[in-house]
């Protein structure tokens, strides 16, 4: 990899992604073997203003062997000093970066019970600290840099060093740094997004009815005073960052009870390390009643049996068929990628700024207004070309919103 490019990648995430300055506390969770590119970041990080920064590492390898040799009562048990840390960051506004390059099959053949039991206990132990990042209390962004296992998973015919240059030149193409200025380049992007979310916000829509080739019928009810969002978001203190760097979506909330009709699923999605594929979602007044997967079923069960808001619905998210990631015409497995490649929805707890006032409510009244809550947010991919989407407005009035996979308005 070139080294200029990659501290260019770098300066990308902390100008753009979390826009770090002077007297900043910065948090970053990297896994290893993007060491290089971490370094980078924290080069940046300093040279920005930053006065703390603080790497979590992890480490596949390791991973791995923890779940094959711990007993059961170590995931059932999060450590008490990583849920003091990272709640200590959370407290003092870190603006928290994390890079996303996980091995699609790492947990594959591991039991069930033990996958569950982290994701739970981490879920609450960490609740503290991620409700500041869901709430957009604190800025926090998501990017990725290629490893070796994730590179041979999306192009198992290559050698590895070939396989991790191809996937290099993938990311710098759906992030936008094959432009001459990826910053200006990034910033004529969301003026685009937000036009789109000024759009949909204007037709004060009732609810939304999917249809594609593959049988999705599916009509989503839409809460009162939801807001559609896009790339750009505003901390506590009103500054700017980028939560997804690639990003293409503009999504809101729908009513936690007003999901029916049957979904298909169009990517692979990759939870806790297991691939689901090719599943099909049947949901009556909001919960997934009835599901099937061709690959990983039992994975989505596991995600069903975290807690009940797991199968409910917390995030509406639009992206066109046609953008720089889909056109690549690479499934990434991924979620960060493959999300914005194709409209999705999430699994799980809502996004509060998704709703007018909604950070400032309280669990309960987030409930009266029929916005979800859980201890996942598993986004997944449902859009491709042939997708219709129609809006209906309050008045009553059928509006296009997207004709084949592509933006209607």
């Amino acid at each position: 990899m070139n080294h200029e490019k990659l501290k260019q990648y770098a300066k990308l995430a902390v100008d753009v992604g979390l826009e770090i300055k002077e007297g900043d506390v910065v948090l970053i969770n990297s896994p290893i073997a993007a060491a290089e590119f971490t370094r980078e970041v924290v080069r940046a990080a300093y040279e920005a203003g930053a006065k703390d920064v603080e790497i979590n590492w992890q480490d596949d390898a390791i991973t791995r062997m923890r779940y094959e040799n711990e007993p059961l009562s170590q995931f059932e048990n999060f450590p008490e000093w990583r849920k003091m840390k990272m709640n200590d960051y959370g407290d003092r506004g870190c603006k928290a970066l994390s890079i996303s390059a996980s091995d699609p099959d790492l947990l594959a053949g591991i039991d069930s019970d033990k996958i569950i039991a982290a994701q739970r206990a981490g879920s609450e132990a960490l609740k503290n600290y991620r409700d500041k990042m869901m709430r957009d209390e604190n800025s926090w962004c998501v990017l990725s840099v290629p490893t070796p296992a994730w590179a041979k998973k999306i192009f198992p015919e290559k050698s590895e060093e070939e396989a991790v240059a191809s996937l290099w030149e993938l990311i710098f193409k759906a992030t936008r740094m094959d432009e001459q200025d990826p910053v200006a380049a990034w910033n004529d992007h969301l003026n685009t997004l937000g036009e789109k979310t000024k759009a949909l916000q204007e037709l004060d829509l009732a609810e939304v009815h999917y249809e594609t080739a593959k049988g999705t019928d599916l009509t989503v009810k839409l809460p009162e005073g939801h807001l559609w969002v896009s790339g750009l978001s505003k901390n506590k203190k009103g500054e700017i960052f980028v939560p997804n760097l690639p990003t293409e979506e503009v999504f809101s909330m729908p009513d936690k009870y007003g999901v029916n009709g049957v979904l298909h699923s169009t990517k692979p999605l990759v939870y806790g390390g297991q691939l689901i594929d090719d599943f099909t979602l049947e949901f009556k007044e909001g919960r997934v009643e009835n599901y099937s997967a061709k690959t990983g079923e039992k994975a989505l069960s596991e995600l069903f049996s975290v807690d009940e808001g797991a199968r409910y619905l917390g995030e509406i998210a639009l992206v066109p068929h046609r953008s720089p990631i889909s056109d690549t015409g690479v499934t990434f497995f991924n979620t960060l990628f493959d999300e914005n490649a194709s409209c999705h929805f999430a699994f799980g707890e809502a996004y509060p700024t998704n709703l007018e006032g909604g950070e400032h409510l309280s669990k309960e009244e987030l409930e009266e207004r029929h916005v979800n809550t859980s201890l996942v947010h598993e986004d997944f991919m449902v859009g491709d070309e042939t997708l219709n989407i129609t809006g209906t407005t309050k008045s009553g009035e059928k509006v296009a919103i997207f004709k084949n996979g592509a933006w209607a308005i």
